[in-house]
């Protein structure tokens, strides 16, 4: 079987390393694939590549996918989308970090919030965690700054009050001192991480290849949460993420080890969480429209047939 490529778009962060693992463990060259993997500046970035053809698949927020598919992007597409969701990546925990001299929500009326995007994304969970606070959309101004590391550094530099943001990061704020007012974990039952998404045309022309990166994917999750390879996982995120402390390495994977805070074992869709991100789209979302129907942007068949393979 010859070689294949993929051109992979996610979000930096420690979700991903399993694609990390694939890669350096050969998880997914024993599937006859090369892994290319970019990290995505912001979600418009990486709706606008996938969308365009530039990458084969993206791990986004389910929002995202979502989003566009409804025609609800922050930024306008050069064609059509037509994207779905075919696997489960992570039930990551958002925290909402905020600027040295913050202690309280009621200290944030006034102040400039960063995001990635202002309709898509995250930032309905945001939303959710002011309005339970008791604030109103009048007591603070959403700013679209773009992927967790930008958001960060606008908060530590004093340019906006807070930010919502995921490992490693939490835990360098949280090491930093500053102030967590908040996290998914504390105001959803059920709220999913990101997700696997591709175009509906090129899966279905490279089906047999969607499913060997499904296969290699598994293969190397279920390696990274083997807690005997810890150690070893650890040094494979200390190569593709040498910004995170020596000391802060050991904790971000256990993180991950937790399937409340981190990967998703078997890269299953957490279905009660997507009914969660429906019910804040159509409540947050600018368009008004009433999602309710979580089947519609999902394509499990080329997951199942993984499996089906991984059993024989």
């Amino acid at each position: 079987m010859a070689r294949s490529q993929i051109k992979l778009i996610g979000f930096p962060g420690t979700g991903l390393l399993p694609l990390f693992v694939g890669s350096d463990m050969g998880f997914f060259g024993k599937r006859e694939i090369d892994l290319e993997l970019e990290r995505t500046p912001s979600s418009m970035y990486q709706a606008q590549k996938l969308v365009a053809g530039e990458f084969n698949i993206g791990c986004s927020a389910v929002d995202n996918f979502i989003a566009y598919e409804e025609g609800a992007g922050e930024v306008e597409l050069d064609r059509k989308p037509d994207l779905f969701v075919f696997m489960g990546s992570t039930r990551i925990e958002l925290s909402f970090v905020v600027a040295k001299g913050i202690l309280s929500y009621e200290d944030l009326k006034g102040k400039t919030l960063a995001l990635d995007a202002l309709a898509t994304g995250f930032a309905f969970a945001l939303y959710r965690m002011l309005d339970d606070a008791g604030l109103t959309a009048d007591d603070y101004e959403m700013v679209s700054v773009g992927a967790t590391p930008d958001r960060w550094e606008a908060v530590k530099n004093g340019q906006h009050a807070g930010t919502l943001l995921i490992e490693p990061f939490t835990g360098q704020a949280r090491a930093a001192g500053y102030t967590i007012l908040g996290s998914s974990l504390e105001t959803f039952d059920h709220y999913p991480g990101q997700m696997f998404g591709a175009m509906r045309g090129w899966a279905t022309k490279n089906r047999d290849l969607m499913v060997r990166f499904i296969l290699g994917y598994l293969d190397a999750l279920d390696w990274t949460l083997e807690r005997e390879n810890l150690p070893q996982t650890a040094d494979v995120l200390k190569k593709n993420m040498p910004q995170i402390p020596a000391s802060g390495l050991i904790p971000a994977v256990e993180k991950l080890l937790v399937p409340e805070t981190g990967l998703v074992p078997e890269g299953k869709i957490d279905m009660e969480g997507l009914k969660t991100i429906l019910e804040l789209r159509s409540q947050y979302a600018p368009q008004g429209k009433q999602l309710t129907d979580a089947k519609k942007y999902l394509d499990l068949s080329f997951y199942k047939q993984a499996l089906e393979r991984r059993e024989m």
